[in-house]
């Protein structure tokens, strides 16, 4: 899939598109769908939990027509997000 970095609401001087195409490219990334559904939003959003090959975690809010995805915001994961990032791997393992 390809990114749309068109417009992009926030600032991609903080978290370069780089960083997030790499976060997503991450083995061990999880992409999550909120339990929660946003009103009057027209498709669905999503959470993707991944680090770049620096090993910088990312936490992106994103949704996909399935051929390209737009980033909604992009920003370094908190301690917290790190926390469950690593435990969900390790259930994985």
């Amino acid at each position: 899939m390809e990114f749309d970095w068109l417009d992009a609401s926030f600032d991609l001087h903080k978290v370069t598109p780089r960083e997030i195409e790499e976060s997503f490219e991450d083995p061990f990334s999880l992409r999550l769908l909120p339990d929660v559904e946003i009103a009057g939003v027209g498709h669905a959003r999503y959470f993707n939990l991944g680090k770049t090959l620096d090993g910088r975690g990312i936490f992106t809010i994103f949704w996909s027509d399935g051929k390209r995805i737009r980033a909604i915001l992009s920003r370094d994961m908190t301690p917290e997000e790190i926390a469950f990032y690593d435990r969900k791997n390790q259930e994985l393992s």
